[in-house]
């Protein structure tokens, strides 16, 4: 392959006055190298904006995506759904979202991240409003298994373009202050849930929660002014005949790599989304929370959420990428165990046990970002990932259906167990993947 041109040579669209050169940006990054905010620092002022745009992408993602499981007892009741009807609703979302996540990466490729990623936004945005105006359950379903096809691509573009501006060293911790955005939607999300429900009847409130959904759109405006792909990714990408090709991370040199990191992603969202869409239904059914005491339990698991990504992302860059996901997996999984079988009438250890819970299922997410970008070239970069990551979605989404389907007979806490096995699934499908840690992408 040819040497990239130096940024400069790049067309003007990707250059702008008093910014940086790749150079310059490179002797910064020795200059800053240490400290807490090295990494942001290394980023460059193009980088951050890049940063600011992914990050709120992904909070604003989060916080679509979190407004059916915080209403999902207030939907059941208007509709009249059991427990397997309501896990549908995240199974139907997950799925679709693989072909989202799919179609994403390869648009990323082929038009660039930036436009790849606010088309993300503005799916899912117009089909979450759209939820709250839904007249019955099927239409309901349809609404949120298309709102499933901007939450699938969202992470993985807005991931791959910080990735491309993160220098090697950092890449674990830029992506982990990344990801750690979803838990910032979540808290938005528990917030207003807390708010809407306290001031309106049930049969209306989950009505706005949807509507809220709307706020994503603020976000497609200024990133269409202010936020650019990396210029070398883009010269690199270019320059190669098989950009956003499918076929391509199924040949040979890469087919191995695309079936392990879909059987990885596959193990801990199973293992996440269980617990994601099941833990408020738990706390309202069978703990008999109120409302407000649901958002009390929630901080604790949110806030051990937020830290867990940011302390994943630094290890991630310490330990290696598999080291780091090989722990998360056993520490998720036996906090799991102990949180469906804490005993009846033992609120205050299910308080407690709930920030450990939010830590590691969190943390395990905070090297997903680097290293599957690190596993694949530039030109299928957003194919191999964005397909993996979503492929493992649509196949953990059986997940909280089985759960859904077990909570009848077993109770959600027993049935909670079964999230167990995904992670037990991710740390077989590391044998078969390469350490990345330090790897250059351009």
């Amino acid at each position: 392959m040819s040497t990239p041109p130096p940024p400069k040579a790049l067309p003007d669209a990707y250059s702008t006055a008093g910014e940086r050169t790749a150079d310059e940006r490179t002797a910064d990054e020795h200059a800053a190298d240490d400290g807490a905010l090295a990494w942001l620092r290394a980023l460059g002022p193009r980088g951050r904006r890049a940063f600011a745009g992914a990050f709120g992408g992904y909070a604003l993602d989060s916080y679509d995506y979190f407004t059916l499981p915080l209403s999902m007892v207030a939907l059941a009741a208007y509709f009249g759904l059991d427990s397997g009807q309501t896990g549908l609703f995240t199974t139907v979302t997950l799925v679709v979202s693989a072909v989202g996540g799919a179609l994403a990466g390869v648009l990323a490729d082929r038009i660039g991240r930036v436009r790849a990623l606010m088309i993300t936004v503005v799916t899912y945005a117009v089909f979450t409003v759209a939820c709250g105006f839904a007249p019955n359950y099927e239409t309901l379903l349809v609404f949120r298994a298309l709102q499933g096809l901007g939450f699938g691509g969202e992470w993985a573009v807005g991931a791959i373009l910080v990735a491309e501006y993160a220098s090697a060293k950092h890449r674990g911790r830029t992506l982990g202050a990344i990801q750690s955005s979803w838990a910032v939607g979540w808290a938005l999300a528990a917030i207003m849930y807390t708010l809407v429900f306290s001031l309106a009847d049930d049969d209306l409130a989950w009505r706005v929660m949807f509507w809220t959904g709307a706020l994503p759109a603020l976000l497609v405006i200024w990133m269409r002014r202010r936020v650019h792909d990396a210029p070398e990714a883009v010269a690199v990408r270019e320059q190669s005949p098989q950009k956003g090709s499918f076929t391509a991370i199924f040949k040979p040199g890469l087919l191995r790599t695309t079936v392990f990191a879909g059987l990885l992603s596959t193990g801990v969202q199973g293992g996440y989304y269980t617990l994601a869409t099941w833990v408020p239904t738990y706390l309202k059914t069978e703990r008999d929370l109120s409302v407000v005491g649901t958002g009390g339990y929630l901080t604790f698991l949110i806030s051990g959420a937020f830290i867990g990504y940011l302390t994943g992302g630094y290890l991630t860059d310490r330990l290696g990428r598999r080291r780091n996901i090989w722990l998360f997996a056993l520490l998720s999984a036996v906090c799991i165990l102990a949180y469906a079988n804490i005993p009846d009438g033992a609120n205050t250890l299910l308080l407690v046990l709930g920030f450990p819970l939010g830590f590691c299922m969190s943390a395990i997410f905070s090297g997903f970002g680097s290293y599957l970008s690190e596993l694949y070239p530039t030109a299928v970069r957003g194919t191999g990932q964005g397909f993996t990551y979503n492929t493992g979605r649509a196949v953990g989404a059986v997940f909280p259906t089985t759960v859904g389907f077990l909570a009848d007979s077993w109770g959600v806490g027993g049935a909670l167990v079964f999230g167990a096995i995904g992670y037990g699934i991710a740390a077989l499908a590391l044998l078969g993947l390469p350490e990345t840690r330090g790897k250059e992408l351009v």
